[in-house]
């Protein structure tokens, strides 16, 4: 009796090459984000992204050349987002709460990168200090709030002086903290931090701090 054929795996498009190595990235972000940098497996991205080790090696050289990849693609995602939500084009106020409403957003849609960039700080910056080319990149989102202070101020609906990197760090700290002390926080003092419902009062009362921390 004839023994049916194995089917075999169907395997990443090679012809695509821009495709394979973001298929590669968005794996490799989960990976690196549960287990680090350390015990991150190359043969688990490898096998769920239906593809090699030896693709991955030719494409990022070595794991902490994909590592660092993550980490880029990380920030250049968030940065490009930040640029389409068109902020100049918005009054002062308005500007800023769009601002909270999309970081605290994207943080709660990227807990991978979340946790990534925890890691990273765990490290203390070892290996992002090796990528010069984010300093331009971040630049913009500083900027794009220094246009908001500068216009607020003149409009008198913002206190003069405002910090814009301490602002941005501050709105990037209250959205982060929902992510990165998601579980303790939530035994600790059994309080819900995942629901639609919870998700949508903590953004309302993160973006009433941060306004009345910059009103005059």
């Amino acid at each position: 009796m004839k023994k049916p054929a194995v089917k075999k795996r169907p395997r990443t498009r090679t012809n695509d090459p821009d495709r394979t190595q973001q298929d590669i990235i968005a794996v490799a972000t989960e990976e690196f984000s549960e287990h680090g940098l350390s015990g991150a497996r190359v043969d688990n991205i490898a096998e769920r992204t239906r593809t090699s080790k030896r693709m991955i090696y030719y494409y990022f050289k070595s794991k902490e050349g994909l590592y660092l990849e993550v980490l880029t693609n990380y920030y250049k995602t968030l940065r490009n987002a930040e640029r389409n939500l068109n902020l100049d084009d918005l009054p002062p106020l308005e500007a800023l709460t769009k601002l909270v409403h999309f970081t605290v957003d994207f943080h709660n849609a990227h807990a991978d990168d979340v946790r990534l960039v925890i890691a990273e700080n765990m490290q203390r910056g070892r290996f992002i200090k090796t990528l010069p080319s984010l300093e331009p990149i971040n630049s913009v989102v500083i900027n794009a709030v220094r246009r908001i202070c500068e216009r607020g101020a003149a409009a008198g609906v913002m206190r003069d002086g405002i910090d814009p990197i301490d602002l941005y760090m501050s709105i990037a700290a209250l959205s982060f903290f929902n992510i990165s002390n998601r579980y303790t926080f939530s035994i600790i003092f059994n309080h819900d931090m995942e629901s639609a419902e919870a998700l949508e009062k903590r953004k309302a009362s993160i973006t009433d701090t941060i306004l009345r921390s910059v009103g005059r």
